[in-house]
């Protein structure tokens, strides 16, 4: 399963860092976001592009995980002559990632079907 099946993603930019919150698009799925989509598992999806460190942050109020990568933007967005290397390209980028057999996923952590 794809991560744009279960979430969407707004991106914003500052400087070299860009930030993606990915938010789910029913509450039953954030508890299989918050186990699948870790900043390790972010960090090598954008391994080409992210420099530094990869922080997340749970808004489970929300339904959603923030992610901040630092050393992203290939110096800034005013800085790169690199026009597709921007916060919006990168949450697209990450929206593409494989969370591999969720419902297996589910099954195996003993979950209800949270994916109907």
């Amino acid at each position: 399963m794809l991560l744009h099946e279960m979430a969407y993603a707004r991106s914003g930019d500052k400087g070299n860092t860009s930030d993606i919150s990915v938010i789910a698009y029913d509450a039953m799925h954030f508890p299989v976001l918050r186990e699948l989509l870790t900043a390790d598992r972010v960090r090598q999806h954008f391994s080409h592009f992210v420099a530094g460190t990869v922080r997340r942050y749970e808004l489970p109020q929300l339904h959603a995980l923030k992610f901040v990568l630092d050393g992203a933007l290939d110096g800034g967005v005013t800085r790169s002559l690199n026009l597709d290397i921007h916060g919006k390209c990168l949450s697209s980028l990450l929206l593409g990632m494989d969370l591999g057999d969720v419902q297996e996923f589910t099954r195996r952590r003993g979950s209800l079907a949270l994916l109907g």
